[in-house]
């Protein structure tokens, strides 16, 4: 499960991104782009990798985003997003991911509805990528 959270290939896969890159350290980056043209693309996504403890915790922060819609109606730097693994014996794991740091203010209120629908997404392409691929 670790292995597909920092893997470039099956990020594009699970999150149906066009392109990403992942330097996989303390101090790293998980960038995600998406879109038909590469130097036009339509949404980016860029976060900094604040805590990785393989296999089990990975904490992004510090985010930039893009969109050709414009950007959030605020800062994004101080949102975090964790990815918890917690191993359930037999080849099986639990994943929980928590996002914090939105802001309280109703200028958020669309954003975070998107992000809603964007996780509900996120969750059935992480399970359709395992059921695709069994052997990761």
């Amino acid at each position: 499960m670790f292995a597909a959270l920092i893997t470039p290939m099956a990020i594009r896969s699970w999150w149906g991104a066009s392109k990403v890159i992942v330097l996989p350290e303390v101090g790293g980056t998980w960038t995600a782009s998406w879109g038909e043209v590469e130097n036009d693309p339509d949404y980016i996504s860029s976060f900094k990798i604040l805590e990785l403890d393989y296999p089990r915790r990975l904490v992004l922060g510090e985010g930039k985003y893009f969109s050709r819609n414009g950007k959030p109606p605020f800062e994004m730097d101080k949102m975090t997003t964790e990815f918890a693994i917690d191993e359930r014996g037999e080849g099986l794991c639990s994943l929980r991911i928590t996002q914090d740091g939105f802001p309280s203010e109703n200028v958020a209120d669309d954003f975070y509805e998107a992000c809603v629908i964007g996780w509900n997404n996120t969750f059935e392409g992480i399970r359709k990528y395992f059921f695709d691929n069994p052997n990761e």
